[in-house]
């Protein structure tokens, strides 16, 4: 690593990738249809059936057609959110020796085979139009490997049954492709209504066999047999479609297709009425056109929840308040009042909060609430208030107890002359909350010299509502620095003033007159996450103005906030690596440890696990088994929980493959414990980010377990990409087990090089040290 590369303010010389699907390694799968007009109302059928029978299940729909009808395309995507319409381009096939053009089932086989020259995703599963969704498909996307499909009923089991594919990321590939059209030139192959011929000639029967129950045929049938229980996708093959008025001898089944032969209210209705978890996409689709026909109050509480738990909370405000709400319907009161809060209009708020305190089953969550609203707003006294109230309710209330914390805990006596202080916005982590978060505005603090107390500080918590009692405060300080993690975040504490973690109102930002310094802050969207792009892209454009200084943690951070300011801003934005990456530089007196225990420790993270895991958590779960076990052979391996929920993965291991790890609740540490314990094992294995900066930062060797874009951004950063696996990686046991034999090999050795990775890390930190010196006058 060239020391250019990182103090340039432009940045490195080549901007690194930023998508984050090639960070994370996260899955892309998609569902595909050849859909002509003739065949329109089976595949309506087909879309209303996958969402029925699999209400949480939403994935992309990709629609290979020809000749459909703008009418026709919009009755699509009233059924499904995700649609991708791709035209067909038939010139290729004119060469392909036979097949009659003008035959349906014939050009659906040669059609089909575009699906194999999406580059888009890394799974696609086919269904054909003249199928139906009865059962759970969840087998299916979780398939990780090779070619699936269900073997021939008629034919042997030999070839494949066309209509139901599974087809991986190998297959879509030019290479493939071109082996598709040299067979399908040259003619070698057999093609009629039942088989699709030009992939068995080339598959020649290697592909991995399904379960007949996921191609069921309507053949199997014949004599009006009954559809069996577990048929997961019945398949009506032959010239008789059931909306063409279907064939003697298959009534049980055509009733099984008729199921689905709806109204778009009926489906509507039938879909938000499904138990259990309904896909967040789906909820929104359907429940939007439903809420706007029937005024529905309980469906609009559902769609509310569904947009709040996106950061949608506009969207979830006016749902709610599109219509009539019961006095005494306290659920829909209490999430209008989450809403309301989360956008800051929090005299609303509060009034829809005291109304659902009338009920018992919700009175603890709407008490939690107008406690955080009172903590937030300052006001301590009546935040302990309602968080008592929320206990009486429910003396277990999680949330409750921790506002009742928060509003009785004593605030740190400042101690020296405010003229002689910064102020620091920074989260301020609680009491067992997350570890990398309670260690990080110390550690912004150290970087500004060793006295990190209320002497030289002045605290300002990012999520209370900065007014103009706290700007005068501010005002009345040396300067401001904000930065104690990823403040650039849009949920873990939403407002409407900034759009981002801090509570800032653009007006009084704007009147802040002392020098502010923007501190390693990290842009930390995941993938398939995002913000309410306006009011934070007008929040940060102020705050980078107003900056004297304006430091990201990574280049990946500060590629994508250079994306949403305008270009005269962009060299204003420079790297600042996290202050936990140089911790051994930082605290004073640091002795590097003279042993080290014989350990490796595993952290792995549970917030937004959907966006992390996505369909694959059951294959991590089992590949971190394998890898325990291995990694058993090398030291004793431990679980190390920065939060509560981190000790999930000791508690699934156990029940799940039968492993026990131990587990050290660092959550219940203070920073000194926290940096000594990482100080001290051989090898970190973690999936928060700070489970690799900090260990990192203490000298520690570390392998990060990506699932989020900044722990590939910082290995980047550090030029060590060798040193992430994706959670989704296909060989993830066996590739953590490797990198770790070789880490611990020459460990020494090992040691050495994360310093030097380090020391590059300190040159910059050092440079823009001098410069923060100058701008506040220390």
């Amino acid at each position: 690593m060239t020391t250019t590369s990182l103090t340039s303010a432009a940045g490195p010389l080549a901007a690194p990738a930023t998508d984050a699907h090639a960070l994370t390694g996260k899955r892309r799968i998609a569902f595909a249809s050849y859909v002509d007009e003739n065949y329109l109302p089976g595949f309506l059928v087909l879309l209303r059936s996958l969402a029925l029978s699999n209400p949480g299940v939403c994935e992309d729909f990709v629609v290979l057609y020809d000749d459909l009808r703008p009418g026709s395309v919009a009755k699509i995507r009233d059924l499904h959110p995700r649609i991708v319409l791709r035209r067909v381009n038939d010139s290729h096939y004119d060469s392909y020796k036979k097949g009659d053009q003008d035959n349906y089932l014939v050009r659906k086989a040669y059609f089909i085979l575009d699906v194999f020259r999406l580059r888009e995703y890394d799974t696609v599963i086919t269904l054909d139009t003249d199928m139906v969704v009865l059962g759970d498909l969840g087998e299916l996307l979780r398939l990780r490997e090779g070619l699936a499909a269900v073997p021939q009923f008629f034919y042997g089991q030999h070839k494949l049954n066309s209509g139901l594919l599974v087809i991986q990321r190998e297959y879509l590939s030019d290479e493939f492709c071109a082996r598709l059209d040299r067979c399908g030139r040259t003619g070698d192959y057999e093609l009629d209504k039942h088989d699709q011929g030009i992939l068995n000639a080339v598959l020649d029967g290697d592909f991995v066999r399904l379960d007949p129950r996921y191609n069921f045929v309507k053949r199997r049938l014949s004599g009006d047999l009954p559809v069996p229980e577990d048929t997961a996708i019945l398949h009506f093959t032959g010239r008789h479609k059931p909306w063409q008025g279907g064939e003697a001898g298959y009534g049980q089944a055509e009733d099984r297709w008729r199921e689905f032969e709806l109204s778009d209210a009926d489906f509507h209705a039938a879909y938000l009425s499904k138990p259990g978890g309904l896909h967040h996409d789906l909820l929104v689709h359907y429940g939007t056109p439903h809420v706007a026909r029937t005024g529905d109050v309980e469906v609009a509480r559902k769609v509310a929840a569904a947009h709040i738990s996106t950061g949608d909370y506009q969207d979830a405000v006016d749902i709610l308040s599109s219509v009539r709400i019961p006095l005494d319907a306290a659920w829909p009161h209490e999430v209008l009042g989450h809403a309301l809060m989360s956008v800051s209009r929090y005299d609303e708020a509060k009034a829809q909060l005291l109304l659902a305190t009338a009920a018992p089953n919700r009175a603890a969550t709407a008490y939690a609430r107008l406690a955080q609203m009172a903590w937030v707003h300052g006001d301590n006294t009546e935040a302990l208030r309602y968080a008592t109230a929320g206990l009486t309710v429910d003396i277990t209330h999680r949330s409750s107890r921790l506002w009742a914390q928060r509003a009785s805990g004593l605030p740190a006596q400042e101690q020296g002359a405010a003229e002689e202080q910064l102020a620091h916005v920074a989260f301020y982590m609680d009491r067992q909350g997350n570890a990398g978060d309670k260690l990080l505005p110390e550690s912004v603090r150290l970087a500004f010299g060793p006295e990190t107390g209320s002497r030289r500080w002045h605290s300002v918590h990012a999520h209370r509502l900065f007014d103009e009692a706290a700007l005068e405060r501010v005002n009345s300080r040396r300067g401001l620095v904000i930065g104690g993690g990823g403040l650039f975040i849009p949920d873990t504490m939403p407002n409407g003033n900034s759009a981002w973690q801090w509570n800032v109102p653009d007006a009084l930002l704007d009147r802040v007159d002392v020098p502010i310094a923007v501190y390693a802050v990290g842009f930390n969207a995941f993938d398939g996450q995002s913000y309410r792009a306006g009011r934070f892209r007008e929040s940060l454009r102020l705050l980078v103005e107003k900056s004297s200084f304006f430091g990201l943690r990574n280049h990946g951070s500060i590629e994508k906030v250079r994306a949403m300011l305008p270009a005269h801003l962009h060299d204003k934005v420079r790297f600042q690596p996290c202050p936990t990456t140089v911790m051994r530089r930082l605290v004073d007196g640091w002795q590097d440890p003279l042993t080290r225990d014989d350990t490796i420790l595993v952290n792995a993270a549970y917030d937004r696990a959907g966006l992390r895991f996505g369909h694959d958590y059951g294959y991590f779960l089992a590949q971190m088994a394998q890898a325990v076990r291995d990694l058993g052979e090398l030291a004793e391996v431990k679980c190390v929980a920065h939060s509560l929920d981190d000790e999930k993965i000791a508690f699934d291991l156990r029940r799940e493959h039968g492993i026990s790890m131990p587990v050290i609740p660092m959550y219940d540490f203070d920073n000194d414990e926290i940096r000594d314990l990482y100080a001290r094992t051989k090898l970190v294995i973690g999936m928060r980010g700070h489970a690799g900066m900090i260990p990192f930062g203490v000298g520690t060797p570390v392998i990060s377990l990506i699932s989020h874009p900044k722990m590939a951004y910082f290995l980047r950063d550090i030029e060590r990409p060798e040193w992430g696996v994706s959670v989704h990686d296909r060989h993830l046991a066996a590739r953590l087990v490797e990198r770790s034999k070789d880490l611990l090999a020459d460990h020494a050795a090992t040691v050495a090089d994360v310093h030097g990775r380090q020391q590059e890390l300190w040159k910059v930190t050092e440079a823009n040290a001098a410069d923060l010196r100058t701008i506040l006058g220390r």
